[in-house]
């Protein structure tokens, strides 16, 4: 007897994946909802009985056009990368590694293949033949980025727990340039659009290193503790969240062009913890710290305001790591609030304009 559509969807994944190891498929585990707080919509993608997590912001998970999405799962029993069709809701495995940094995937920008970490090195793999190979042979990679015109990935290198390297990494030959090491932790580095440097973070300092390694030097930013990161759609300017010394104050999103070092504040928010920026930087997406509003929320730029979409409920806000579709149209995050991580989708056309489908 034909299995019912309801029945198919609520059946553990495994039961019906398709062929073995790289590149099998898993059927559709989406789950709809109504939102406690909102009543909106929302599109749970994957299976809250194993752990899922969408890449480190500012990394490139989704596709132009929005048809797919890359996300990391335990689906198989360890952690593979996943390509998750946005319109079926299947996902298909990618890799067969053996330590797979679950943060690390990365689109590159022809969308024809991604980067990712396995046992500490840097490795590319084809989306359509799945052929992986390694990038470099530096070892105790932990943390990665590409630029976007996918020449050179910037990653960070510990050779042990008190010593790490900024490194540049050439794609095509996999050459390496060490442009800052120290022996305080370096992390999440992100290539600058159209321009030759990367901002990274040394301890709770951010800094900007050029590729030539002629500049590298700290940036003057707001007094407080730096949260995320990414740089503005033209590489002109960091957006960044700003945590006060102060705790009776909001964190606050900031502006700062390294050019001119100029910081100037572009809104206060509730409590963000981690935020996104969408293609135009109009409106940016956050994720609330707060006990006691757990929210997933909107803020448009132009007039400040904030708008609450959804609970999160997560355990840590900063799993969240709320972000948008490339047009504007959609919202992805991540909640344990069911279980293990999973990944969740929400539908925001009638609150922010389209954009551009560009990362």
């Amino acid at each position: 007897m034909a299995l019912s559509r309801r029945l198919f969807l609520t059946l553990p994944a495994a039961c019906y994946a398709q062929t073995a190891g790289k590149g099998r498929v898993f059927g559709a585990t989406v789950t709809r909802y109504a939102d406690p707080a909102t009543e909106f919509p929302v599109s749970r993608l994957t299976n809250p009985e194993y752990t899922s997590f969408l890449p480190a912001y500012p990394n490139r998970t989704i596709a132009r056009n929005g048809s797919f999405l890359l996300y990391a799962s335990d689906l198989t029993g360890r952690f593979e990368a996943f390509r998750l069709d946005l319109k079926s809701g299947q996902s298909k495995q990618l890799t067969d590694a053996t330590q797979l940094d679950p943060h690390s995937l990365v689109l590159l920008p022809d969308e024809r293949g991604f980067c990712y970490i396995d046992e500490g090195r840097l490795n590319t793999a084809s989306l359509s033949t799945l052929r992986a190979r390694t990038v470099c042979s530096a070892e105790n990679i932990g943390a990665l980025n590409v630029a976007d015109d996918g020449l050179y990935a910037a990653a960070i290198q510990g050779e042990k727990q008190s010593h790490s390297r900024l490194l540049l990494v050439k794609m095509a030959t996999g050459e390496t340039t060490v442009l800052a090491e120290s022996d305080e932790e370096l992390r999440d580095p992100v290539p600058r659009p159209k321009r030759a440097s990367v901002l990274y973070y040394e301890g709770a300092t951010v800094k900007l290193a050029n590729y030539d390694g002629q500049q590298n030097y700290r940036l003057r930013l707001a007094e407080g503790e730096s949260g995320p990161a990414a740089w503005s759609p033209d590489g002109r300017s960091i957006l960044y969240l700003d945590y006060p010394p102060d705790p009776k104050k909001q964190n606050n999103i900031r502006e700062f062009t390294p050019d001119t070092n100029e910081d100037k504040l572009v809104s206060n928010t509730s409590q963000f913890v981690q935020f996104a920026r969408n293609s135009d930087a109009s409106v940016f997406i956050g994720a609330s710290g707060s006990k006691a509003s757990p929210y997933v929320l909107l803020l448009v730029r132009a007039v400040k305001r904030e708008f609450t979409i959804a609970e999160h409920r997560a355990s840590d806000a900063r799993m969240v790591a709320p972000r948008f579709a490339p047009n504007s149209q959609r919202v992805y995050f991540a909640s344990d609030r069911h279980g293990k991580p999973a990944i969740y989708a929400m539908t925001v056309d009638k609150l922010v304009t389209e954009t551009e489908g560009s990362n």
